[in-house]
């Protein structure tokens, strides 16, 4: 996984195991997202954020709000891919990811992901951490 400060892009290689794909060895549609949320959480983590402990110790918790997917090709079993993670948008109390999956230089997804920030005591919006 990196990071290149430049543009904010975040890189978590994936490789695609038995237990991802369905029947015919198609990764699952649903899959995709578990592979968005690793590296959204690898994101995090990159950035100091031990997620065990993040929301008793800071009362915060990221919640998604709103998913968008395309699919455009299907990953196989035992595909190399790389999901790349970009912050494209910064509100007060929202943040919208946009994340890629590929093969090679082959794009197979990309998804939109809206985050919001709750205090994980009350549930209610707060706003952004400094980090993002």
């Amino acid at each position: 996984m990196q990071q290149d400060q430049e543009t904010a892009l975040f890189e978590l290689p994936v490789r695609v195991y038995y237990e991802d794909t369905d029947a015919g060895g198609i990764v699952y549609h649903a899959t995709y997202l578990h592979y968005m949320e690793r590296a959204r959480s690898e994101w995090l983590m990159s950035k100091g954020i031990n997620l065990n402990t993040y929301a008793q110790t800071d009362e915060t918790m990221f919640v998604v709000r709103k998913l968008d997917i395309e699919y455009r090709q299907p990953a196989v079993l035992c595909d190399k891919l790389v999901v790349r993670t970009r912050l494209i948008q910064r509100e007060k109390v929202r943040a919208l990811f946009e994340q890629t999956i590929l093969r090679d230089d082959t794009i197979l997804t990309i998804g939109h992901v809206e985050i919001v920030t709750l205090n994980s005591v009350t549930k209610r919006p707060k706003p952004l951490p400094d980090f993002f």
